[in-house]
């Protein structure tokens, strides 16, 4: 609960000034465009009058406050995944030092009040914006590297798959995010959509501060039993890291670490293609109005909470039930995460005007993005549980470029026209980076443990298979690591 509330609260804070600056700016000083040609390069659907006619007016929003370019505005937002990249191997070393509990919560802390300061910052000079969006970014690039690093000490490997759904408080964050700020914004102005989430982020981490704990035996209100089974499944993996220093240079080293990172690239790509690019097209091509837009673009992430869930259930079950290895888990997930999506894309291009189908498979896209939670995410975890933060880190330093390069291409793509032939090419591209790093992860990607996990670089004499989940039989446990006496790997 504290881990899914936890991406919710920090995703809300960090895409609130999505739909803030909307408010926030004044309208660019052009006439209105009345003699649009309808032609088959748009779709110029009638929205629905549920969505136009029931829209509430905007007071002071309506004119906006601030004349900023859009290349200030550019600047405001890109400014956050900039210095978010950049913090992310710092996160993975401070939480080997100070712990999940001290970096995740802090982080936290530090973005909430960013958030509260964000309209006193607006008023003063958009340089401040961008300097408290920029240590947003920074502090939240921390969160990530920390609670993948707790994930090792409490989470048995045949439980995992389940737990690394609670991830999933991102989707959930960004598809409240829309809707409750177009409401706030609507009936109380653009300032107290940052007063809001800068005051859930603060609340939330007093619960935090009083509930989280860096390992089982840390916890004061534990049970025997419980404590008991979940170091008696972890016990061969984890060690005090603390006393460990981070193998840098073999983790750069490592191909099951880089084709992690190469992979997750394609699959932020394409996410992003959907957070970002995604209502524009919705708008230039498809016609909805801001109203349906928000409400559309917003649905399907909420319903890819559950499907999270779903995903990351029926790879546990395939894995205890020894269906499939490890290895092939992540990557069949993995596949379902970036490969079909990218190939998703391409079809919405091509089906045009056709509204109901182009939504269709759009929503289904947007679900199957979190089979990565089940997929190359959670294999993080599975080859090296002692520096899950750490790796986590080089795999986001990489794969969260595609962040802001995927809006950028975009953009480029559709900078003479928003045509549906200019958006085929952006999606078409898309479909080329989605399926093309994920061979990389095909060849390469791995669920065994790597030697550098250990100290020394040495595996345990014995390296135990998992401990069964409570209240299930032990026929049913899957042989998650396997030993290494046994040189072949599974494919």
């Amino acid at each position: 609960m504290l881990s899914f509330s936890g991406f919710t609260v920090s995703f809300m804070m960090r895409n609130d000034i999505n739909i803030a600056m909307v408010a926030m700016v004044k309208p660019p000083s052009t006439t209105s465009d009345t003699n649009v040609t309808v032609t088959s390069q748009y779709c110029y659907v009638t929205p629905s009058t549920s969505f136009t006619n029931n829209s509430t007016p905007i007071r002071l929003e309506d004119q906006g406050e601030f004349d900023w370019s859009p290349t200030i505005q550019s600047a405001i937002s890109s400014s956050f995944y900039w210095c978010y990249i950049l913090s992310q191997v710092v996160g993975g070393v401070l939480t080997q030092y100070f712990g999940t509990k001290t970096v995740f919560g802090g982080s936290q802390l530090i973005t909430a009040i960013c958030s509260l300061l964000m309209p006193s910052a607006a008023e003063i000079h958009y340089g401040v914006m961008i300097a408290l969006r920029s240590i947003q970014g920074i502090a939240s690039g921390l969160t990530w590297p920390a609670m993948y690093a707790i994930v090792g000490h409490w989470i048995p490997p045949v439980e995992r798959s389940r737990f690394m759904s609670s991830f999933q408080g991102f989707s959930f964050g960004i598809g409240i995010t829309y809707p409750l700020c177009g409401f706030i914004i609507a009936h109380f102005g653009w300032r107290a959509v940052f007063y809001t989430t800068g005051t859930i982020g603060t609340v939330w981490c007093l619960f935090w501060y009083f509930f989280a704990f860096d390992t089982p035996a840390a916890h004061p209100r534990i049970s025997q039993q419980e404590l008991r089974y979940i170091q008696g499944s972890v016990v061969n993996q984890v060690h005090a890291s603390e006393s460990m220093p981070v193998p840098w240079s073999f983790i750069l080293r490592s191909w099951p670490a880089w084709s992690i990172g190469i992979t997750t690239f394609g699959r932020i790509w394409v996410h992003y293609i959907f957070i970002i690019s995604g209502p524009m097209y919705m708008k230039t091509v498809l016609g909805f109005s801001i109203q349906a837009n928000g409400v559309l673009s917003g649905l399907p992430f909420i319903c890819s909470y559950f499907s999270s869930v779903a995903f990351c259930y029926i790879a546990d079950v395939l894995m205890t039930r020894q269906i499939l290895s490890l290895t092939n888990v992540r990557k069949v997930f993995t596949a379902f995460s970036q490969v079909i999506p990218g190939i998703m894309l391409v079809l919405i291009g091509y089906l045009g005007c056709n509204i109901v189908l182009v939504l269709v498979v759009w929503f289904i896209a947007v679900t199957l993005i979190t089979a990565a939670y089940a997929g190359a995410m959670a294999n993080i975890v599975d080859i090296a549980p002692n520096f899950a933060g750490p790796v986590l880190a080089f795999a986001q330093t990489i794969h969260m470029t595609a962040s802001f390069l995927s809006p950028i291409v975009a953009g480029l793509l559709t900078e003479k026209s928003q045509t549906l032939d200019a958006w085929r090419q952006v999606f078409g591209v898309t479909a080329c980076v989605a399926c093309g790093t994920y061979i990389v992860y095909q060849i390469f990607g791995t669920g065994d443990i790597q030697a550098w996990n250990y100290p020394d670089q040495k595996y345990p004499q014995s390296i135990q298979e998992d401990s069964q989940p409570l209240n299930e039989s032990p026929e049913k446990n899957g042989k998650i690591v396997k030993s290494r006496s046994n040189t072949s790997e599974e494919a």
